[in-house]
Order: C-alpha cells, then sequence, then structure tokens
C-alpha cells in the first residue's frame, strides 16, 4: 500500500486521517508543521504527500513550493474552504488536487489512488516514443523530454499532457479532462484543469503565454496542437 505522509496541524483532524488510512492499510507518517513535514520527508520517503493548506508557520503553499523545487512527488492539498483564494495558489505551487475538509476517509483514499493510479496507454497500438515538434514523449517509461532534455512533470501534468496528445487537435472540455485526468466523476472544479494547463505550458512551451502545444478554445477548451 501507498507510504503517505500527512502534514496537517489540526491533532483531531491528523489523528482521524491517519486512523482511517491504516485502517485500510497504508503507511501513515504525521507532522503538525511545514517544517516538520519537510524534515520527514527525506526519512520516511512517502509515495504521496497529504498537505494542509492552512499551517503555522510555513504553510502548505510555501511547504508545497519547496517540495517542488527537488522532487514530483504527488501532492494532494487538504482545505477548510474550497472556494479560497489559496487554493488556486496551492494549485499554481503544484499541487495536483485537492479535498475539501472535513472529508471522508473513503474519499481522501479514492483522490490518493486517483492520483497513484498507474497511467494507462491511451493510444494503443502506437510507437512507445512520440514526438511532437520539440517533445518526446515516451508512454511506455512515461517521461517527457524537450530538445533532448528531460522534463520533470508532476503526476497531474504528465497525465494531462498524455491525454491531450492521444487525440491531437481534438477539443475536450474541462470535465471532459476532469474526468478523464483526475477521475472526478461529478462536476468537479475546472480550476485543477486551468492551473495545471498554466504549470505544463511553463514547462514545455517556449512562450507560455502564446502556447504552440496546448492552446484554448475559449467556450470550449483545450486542444494539443496544431503544431
Amino acid at each position: 500500500m501507498p507510504r503517505v505522509l500527512l502534514i496537517e496541524d489540526d491533532p483531531s483532524v491528523r489523528e482521524g486521517v491517519e486512523l482511517g488510512l491504516r485502517r485500510r492499510g497504508h503507511d501513515v507518517r504525521t507532522a503538525p508543521t511545514g517544517e516538520a513535514g519537510l524534515a520527514a520527508l527525506g526519512e520516511f520517503r512517502p509515495d504521496l504527500l497529504l498537505l494542509d493548506l492552512m499551517l503555522p508557520g510555513m504553510n502548505g503553499v510555501q511547504v508545497c513550493r519547496r517540495v517542488r523545487e527537488s522532487s514530483q512527488l504527488p501532492i494532494i492539498m487538504l482545505t477548510a474552504r474550497g472556494d479560497d483564494f489559496d487554493v488556486v495558489v496551492g494549485l499554481e505551487a503544484g499541487a495536483d488536487d485537492y479535498i475539501v475538509k472535513p472529508a471522508r476517509t473513503e474519499v481522501i483514499e479514492a483522490r490518493i489512488r486517483a492520483v497513484l493510479r498507474r497511467i494507462e496507454e491511451p493510444g494503443a497500438g502506437r510507437s512507445a516514443v512520440e514526438f511532437h515538434g520539440e517533445l518526446a514523449i515516451d508512454r511506455a517509461g512515461l517521461t517527457v523530454a524537450k530538445a533532448g532534455e528531460r522534463l520533470a512533470l508532476a503526476p497531474s501534468e504528465l497525465k494531462l499532457l498524455l491525454h491531450l496528445t492521444a487525440a491531437p487537435e481534438q477539443v475536450f472540455s474541462r470535465q471532459q479532462l476532469l474526468e478523464h485526468v483526475w477521475e472526478h466523476s461529478y462536476h468537479g472544479d475546472a480550476r485543477l484543469v486551468d492551473a495545471c494547463v498554466r504549470r505544463l505550458r511553463n514547462k514545455i512551451e517556449d512562450v507560455p503565454g502564446e502556447p504552440r502545444y496546448i492552446q484554448t478554445l475559449r467556450g470550449f477548451g483545450y486542444r494539443f496542437g496544431p503544431l
């Protein structure tokens, strides 16, 4: 089972989430502050980070940015306010998903599994490595390179890119991308998609404000290409 590091300052939430995940077989380590959580990362080596947004001292956004400086560890934010501006900031900092507290353990585990689930090959029958302009996408190895240099992509960024490039020039609505990439079967939060697109553009586009690869069709959604 996945190893989960939970950084949460509220003792009742921390204990409840830890107990629920342990009962489902997860190896869980907890930390009450961002500083303590960062210290535990190297020792515990988790498969996923559950990160409270509103932490004392170093807040969740700062922790997320610090982790993203050197790691593409999957990150799910925990927040008590789903419509808060800080959620957008957290997504822009590199979080893969977020959960509004309080949340049942089944919901948390489902999100963990969705983020960690092995990416299935969306283009059966094609060669493992595809070239789109300067991008080389290895679907078997789950790696992406630009002009020969490997890119560090978070799980949500990689899943989004693989999904879009599996059907070049096809337009996907935000809701379709939420269902296929994030596995949100209900009407989800389009901010997840928009924030992930912006992060991905910053990594693959020469000029993020003038995208060559991931294009926006206002009122419809996003598509990959034409190049």
